[in-house]
């Protein structure tokens, strides 16, 4: 079994050679098409499995409520960017420097969860659930992977 903190950085791990994958791309190619392809989909079943599992457990204490609106809003955020990102030419310099800007955000997220949420975190996720909560998240991953085009039709019909 996972627990909920190896799975969340494994993800993060792999979000990050995906971000430098992409930044070492260039213009409209396969190579940065396929890595933005599957880091836009991990991501966003990521991070709703994230705040459906981990933060909404989280909020149970007092300074687990801040600390996750902060970073469901964060999430909120990127996903606005990505889907910017999605619509844009990914030769244009307005994909790279938008996508400059979604790299730092998300970079500077992953730590600040990796650095402060996860140590708070496992106040209230205590060693004896690890797995449970690791299984939960990665259950969710998978189902809200199969949603993505389906939520991104709703929001864009918004």
């Amino acid at each position: 079994m996972t627990s909920i903190y190896d799975a969340i950085k494994k993800d993060h791990d792999r979000h990050r050679e995906l971000l430098d994958s992409i930044a070492e791309t260039s213009g409209d190619s396969a190579e940065r098409k396929s890595a933005w392809d599957e880091f836009y989909h991990d991501v966003k079943s990521h991070a709703a499995a994230e705040e459906e599992t981990f933060y909404s457990t989280l909020m149970s204490e007092t300074w687990g409520q801040d600390s996750a609106r902060h970073s469901v809003h964060e999430h909120e955020q990127m996903d606005e960017i990505m889907e910017e990102l999605r619509e844009t030419d990914m030769s244009s310099s307005a994909w790279l420097t938008r996508f400059k800007v979604l790299k730092h955000d998300y970079e500077h997220h992953m730590d600040e969860e990796e650095d402060e949420v996860f140590t708070r975190a496992k106040k209230v996720i205590g060693e004896q659930d690890n797995d449970a909560f690791g299984d939960k998240f990665l259950k969710r991953k998978a189902k809200e992977g199969k949603l993505i085009e389906e939520k991104r039709k709703d929001a864009l019909e918004d």
